[in-house]
């Protein structure tokens, strides 16, 4: 399979190098998008071997959509430009995909991670976001914001991404998961990075926790219409058991309780359309797995005879 190896990179030159020459060496063509570094990121790449070139926009989502765009290879790997990654752990990733069993596979940096590696907030931030994932979306992640990742050309080819900034691994993962494709994660390393870290971990945390919620659209319909009919029930139990004190202290109110009685009827009524929409939300991505099935069992007949 013919694999090429993504790396965005915005001002790296302590590392680049290092990350280029691990995977050229290998035999693996390497495209670096570059976000106009202002040091010798470029030069740097270009000297070890990697293909380079300026990213249009700005962002890591927007290098990695653009990527997606260029590249042409069976299998895509994305990973950071900052040396946090193992050049040699990128069969880990590979294998599950060449042996038919994940279309994106996902390192798991909690497997096994350098001291220092994480900040205290980021170790807690990444362990929070992922938690919160798993209770959204139901799907047993446990690193959710790894930036070492293998695609299929099927899966990076067909996701949307519009998040331009470190959002971009949420919503990779949920738009993979969306459109019914296979996720799988291995254990990796993760190593203490060179250079300064571009992340914020207050502002990003924010932004990437606020972008798990919203996809929640794209992924499961339903559990967005859960959430508001959990929160008109709620108001509703709780207007109605004040209702129904006042009432043993023979004070009366009869708009209030008209109220409630919106309150939980509204609330059934949202979650009922959450249970109708993910029935119709389940149903089509059952029928593109069926699909796909039907085309790699066509395709390896096809190449049989």
């Amino acid at each position: 399979m013919d694999v090429t190896v993504v790396i965005p990179t915005l001002n790296e030159e302590e590392a680049i190098g290092e990350v280029v020459e691990g995977f050229a060496k290998r035999g693996f063509r390497v495209l670096v998008i570059d976000g106009n570094s202002k040091d010798r990121t470029r030069e740097i790449a270009r000297e070890k071997g990697a293909e380079v070139v300026i990213q249009s926009g700005k962002g890591k989502g927007q290098a990695v959509a653009e990527a997606f765009e260029i590249v042409d290879s069976d299998i895509l790997v994305l990973v950071d430009g900052d040396g946090t990654y193992l050049p040699e752990e990128v069969y880990r990733l590979l294998e599950p995909i060449k042996e038919g069993g994940a279309d994106h596979v996902i390192g798991n940096r909690f497997a096994s991670f350098e001291k220092g590696a994480f900040t205290r907030l980021n170790l807690i931030g990444n362990k929070l976001l992922n938690m919160f994932f798993r209770l959204a979306y139901g799907v047993e992640l446990r690193d959710l914001l790894s930036g070492y990742r293998a695609l299929k050309k099927e899966v990076y080819k067909s996701v949307e991404l519009t998040k331009p900034g470190f959002e971009v691994e949420t919503e990779l993962t949920v738009e993979t998961l969306a459109k019914g494709f296979r996720i799988v994660e291995v254990p990796i390393t993760y190593r203490k990075r060179g250079g300064k870290t571009k992340l914020n971990p207050l502002r990003d945390g924010f932004r990437i926790g606020k972008t798990i919620y919203e996809l929640m659209s794209r992924y499961s319909p339903a559990r967005y219409l859960y959430i508001f009919g959990l929160i008109f029930i709620i108001a509703g139990l709780i207007s109605g058991a004040f209702v129904v004190y006042e009432w043993f202290l023979r004070i009366t109110h009869y708009l209030l309780a008209i109220l409630t009685a919106l309150f939980i009827i509204t609330g059934v009524q949202l979650i009922m359309f959450g249970l109708i929409a993910d029935f119709i939300f389940r149903s089509n991505v059952e029928f593109r797995k069926e699909l796909r099935r039907l085309r790699e069992a066509m395709e390896v007949e096809g190449k049989g005879d």
